[in-house]
């Protein structure tokens, strides 16, 4: 499965905006052949200056860009230039030339979605993406399903991974890794991300687990309350959530929230606030600047569990979320609360900014752009990669591949892999007698056995290698 390659599959890029940009860099990282159509002058010279592909300049629709860039020999095409009618026009040039994947971002919900006009089968289009549906349909995952806490289900749902901060209270707290698999010993659980001021570490057993630490733990279904108690994660079911902007992405979140918890909705704009509080019945909408301390007061953050800030800003965002995080563990007796269920979830843009958040308290940080390129790279990588996600607020993914023949993954135990992988990558979990388990370090990958591993972003290709060079 993980053979390489006769040749570089080829990529060719419409704009690189934030996505496209992002896309580029992890793709030539991967060693994909990638060409980038770009007519803006100042994304064009970054590109150049920055990324170590083939660069064209002109217009998304200009044909003699296309043929320029080979376009009939392109395996597949990503077209995520800021214009929805240039995206979708660009798959029907892309199926013209003969491309066979094509790829479309679109920020309308008019195009793609269940009961629309057109669907994506309508336009040629392989893969439509709606980077704005995609974050409000996270947020409101982790509240109905998780009341705030990052959970993802891997594993055909057999195995989960929850992301955690660690206080001072915490029985993690000041522990090292191998000290609490034996203090833990009553289920198999295993921490594989720990994220520390602004790095990702893929932990050791010598790690000690810091209060502060924000950290990733991977374990089976059945055992996550059993895992969150230990880990001092509050399991409560939140009931109020208030929403800081009233943009696609906060309007949308107000949409799937509405008939299942209380919301309140502040919108900055007079305007855009009266049409709001128009459309939704069941949603409190006041008219406000959410990052002021007196308007969060008065629409009753006291009394909220989840704050959320979804506006167009990076910084008003962060730092909303971090002023309604202090109001909201303050509460109307002045009494500091202790429980630490009080979620906060803040949408950025800018990567650094993502882990700026988490380092200074914010529980989780959303962002469109990774999202968005995170979702079209495991369709790029479907023939190589089973399933993979990407942890927010961290710089590492999951992935399930399968182990291949005489891959160095299969020649020898997990405690004896080559230390040249620790602080890359780890394996988290193996299906083995119809049933996933957590992987230890007597564990022996067999050739063909699935297989959960962990790795930072940047290091993909090294766990390729592993499991199938």
């Amino acid at each position: 499965m993980f053979n390489s390659p006769k040749r570089k599959e080829k990529v060719l890029i419409l704009g690189l905006g934030g996505v496209g940009f992002y896309l580029a860099r992890r793709l030539q990282y991967e060693e994909y052949s990638v060409t980038a159509i770009e007519m803006d002058a100042e994304r064009y010279q970054y590109g150049d200056e920055s990324l170590d592909i083939r660069l064209i300049r002109g217009e998304a629709m200009d044909l003699d860009c296309w043929r320029e860039a080979d376009a009939g020999s392109m395996d597949y095409v990503i077209c995520v230039t800021d214009n929805d009618a240039v995206n979708m026009m660009s798959a029907r040039i892309a199926d013209a030339f003969g491309i066979p994947y094509k790829v479309v971002r679109v920020r309308s919900l008019q195009i793609g979605m269940p009961g629309s006009l057109l669907s994506a089968e309508d336009l040629k289009i392989n893969l439509l993406i709606h980077p704005e549906e995609m974050v409000a349909q996270e947020i409101s995952r982790l509240i109905k399903l998780r009341h705030g806490n990052e959970v993802i289900d891997i594993a055909d749902g057999q195995i989960q991974v929850m992301a955690a901060r660690i206080t001072e209270e915490s029985q993690f707290a000041n522990q090292k890794l191998k000290d609490i698999s034996i203090k833990f010993s009553d289920f198999v659980f295993r921490v594989v991300a720990v994220a520390r001021g602004i790095t990702t570490i893929i932990p050791q057993g010598d790690l000690e687990i810091q209060p502060r630490d924000q950290i990733v733990v991977m374990t089976g279904s059945r055992h996550l309350p059993d895992l969150m108690e230990i880990a001092g994660v509050p399991q409560g079911v939140g009931q109020r959530v208030m929403i800081v902007g009233g943009g696609l992405i906060g309007k949308r979140v107000a949409e799937l929230l509405a008939n299942s918890v209380e919301v309140t909705l502040v919108e900055s704009n007079p305007v855009r606030a009266q049409d709001l509080a128009g459309q939704f019945s069941d949603v409190e909408v006041l008219h406000g600047d959410g990052s002021n301390a007196d308007v969060l007061s008065m629409a009753g953050i006291a009394d909220v569990d989840t704050f959320i800030s979804t506006t167009a800003r990076n910084e008003t965002n962060i730092m909303s979320a971090l002023l309604a995080k202090n109001m909201m563990v303050r509460r109307k007796n002045g009494a500091v609360s202790t429980t630490g269920s009080e979620k906060t979830i803040a949408v950025v843009s800018k990567e650094d900014y993502q882990v700026l958040a988490s380092t200074i308290g914010l529980d989780i940080t959303l962002n469109k752009k990774i999202m968005a390129a995170s979702e079209i790279m495991k369709h790029v990588r479907r023939s190589e990669l089973m399933s993979a996600a990407h942890l927010h607020g961290f710089d590492a993914e999951v992935v399930e591949v399968v182990a291949g023949a005489n891959a160095p993954i299969t020649r020898k135990p997990l405690s004896r892999l080559d230390r040249s992988y620790h602080g890359k990558l780890l394996i988290g979990a193996v299906f083995r007698d119809g049933s996933w388990r957590v992987a230890v370090g007597d564990t022996h990958i067999v050739a063909g056995e699935r297989v959960i591993g962990v790795c930072l972003s940047n290091q993909l290709k090294e766990l390729r290698k592993l499991f199938g060079v």
